[in-house]
């Protein structure tokens, strides 16, 4: 019995002494997390354009004596770090590619970067907190590196471009990293990601089992009418008012047929191309658009009943109408045992009462196709200065990320490696 007690009172001690040494690591790399940050926001890059991004990235894991993979689905970063036992493989993922956003806030480290982007002049910026993504996973991958003997497995690191979309014409995101082999040799098992959040308060996390972000469509309408004079409508078919009644139509699939108390669906026109003259009724009209949707039952009605409405409608009106759909992202669904299984080494980070379930969001993430392989848990971490009752939302120029946030995704992405690996 006395031997047992020693055992316990050693291993207790150990475990102690382990946990402080961790909140050393933490506490050492915070101002190098924010130097990092810094520099990214500062020189941000565009979708399958992050060249010195991805260098810059590389040259870290380089120094930690990781295994590297460069120039992953163009620019990607892939890093490997074996633990000093074998067992399962955990992905990391991060996304490393900035927006088409002129930069309004007076930060003194500023994008002052300007670029053309479809033709138009344009700034670019890390709108979205993707340079906080780059800097919290390096900062992981530093603290593990130097933890490789309490690591029971393989840890990959997916530093990933193009999340908001490659360029017209163009592969790339998460899509051509799984095509060109990101999650095999080692095999991985189960990704987790994180994304900080303007409008989340500082040391908090929010999560949800099952769908968290929106499946996402871009959809295409073409309606073909008849040309004629504007002071004589019934000499033609007006593609313009079959476009009105479209547009009117579609909402109803959302306000009268969808089922928004299981989960909720978005349909938005976003673009209409009509017309060269006061005085003329056109031939015809396109109009591009989103469906957001985070169930599939529900994702295939409303595609479908889209379809049926816009041709019946259009025929009703005298013209014909299309509509053709292209996929973005698939729902971002969180493994429920994944997160279950998991959530303890989030509370632990944060505290029970900052680790909070949150409803679905209508944004999309190309996370979403690493699940749709394998077991994944997404989840956001606070960005938002506490009391801050007016920060501005992602994608806007005037958006900004309280970089004391950054911190806990560092503690809750190193902890869950260790708790997955080691359990």
């Amino acid at each position: 019995m006395k031997y047992l007690i020693l055992l316990f009172t050693f291993f207790g001690i150990a475990n102690s002494n382990a946990q402080t040494d961790l909140e050393q690591q933490y506490a050492d790399i915070e101002s190098k997390v924010i130097e990092w940050r810094r520099h990214f926001h500062q020189n941000p890059e565009l979708s399958n354009r992050e060249f010195k991004t991805g260098k810059k990235i590389a040259e870290h894991l380089k120094s930690l004596g990781i295994e590297l993979q460069t120039g992953v689905a163009h620019t990607g970063v892939v890093g490997i770090l074996k633990g000093d036992s074998s067992g399962k493989v955990i992905a990391l993922r991060a996304d490393i590619d900035a927006l088409p956003v002129t930069e309004r806030n007076n930060l003194p480290f500023k994008s002052e970067i300007k670029t053309t982007f479809l033709n138009t002049e344009t700034g670019v910026m890390h709108a979205c907190g993707h340079d906080t993504h780059i800097a919290i996973l390096m900062a992981v991958a530093e603290i593990l590196s130097k933890n490789k003997d309490k690591i029971n497995g393989t840890v990959k690191f997916i530093f990933q471009p193009a999340e908001e979309g490659p360029p017209p014409g163009e592969e790339g995101g998460a899509k051509l990293m799984i095509k060109e082999g990101v999650l095999e040799n080692p095999k991985v098992d189960a990704i987790f990601g994180l994304h900080i959040n303007s409008e989340t308060p500082v040391g908090t996390i929010k999560y949800k089992t099952e769908g968290i972000m929106a499946a996402v469509e871009r959809f295409v309408i073409n309606v073909k009418g008849k040309q004629t004079h504007g002071s004589q409508p019934w000499s033609g078919v007006d593609p313009i008012l079959i476009s009105a009644k479209i547009i009117d139509g579609l909402q109803t699939i959302i306000s009268r047929e969808a089922k928004l108390i299981d989960e909720a669906a978005v349909i938005t026109v976003g673009k209409i191309t009509s017309g060269t003259r006061f005085n003329i009724i056109p031939e015809s009209t396109e109009l591009i658009g989103t469906v957001r949707t985070l169930n599939p039952e529900m994702k295939e009605m409303i595609l479908r009943r889209m379809k049926e409405m816009v041709e019946t409608i259009a025929k009703a009106y005298g013209g014909e109408a299309s509509i053709s759909f292209e996929n973005f992202t698939a729902i971002t669904y969180n493994n429920i045992n994944l997160v279950n299984k998991m959530l303890p080494a989030l509370i632990k980070v944060a505290g029970e009462d900052q680790v909070i379930i949150m409803k679905a969001t209508t944004g999309g993430e190309d996370f979403s196709y690493y699940q749709e392989k394998i077991p994944g848990f997404y989840f956001f971490i606070g960005g938002m200065t506490v009391g801050n009752a007016h920060s501005s939302p992602h994608h806007t120029p005037d958006f900004i990320i309280d970089e004391s946030g950054m911190l806990l995704g560092v503690k809750a992405l190193t902890q869950i490696t260790f708790d997955f690996l080691n359990n």
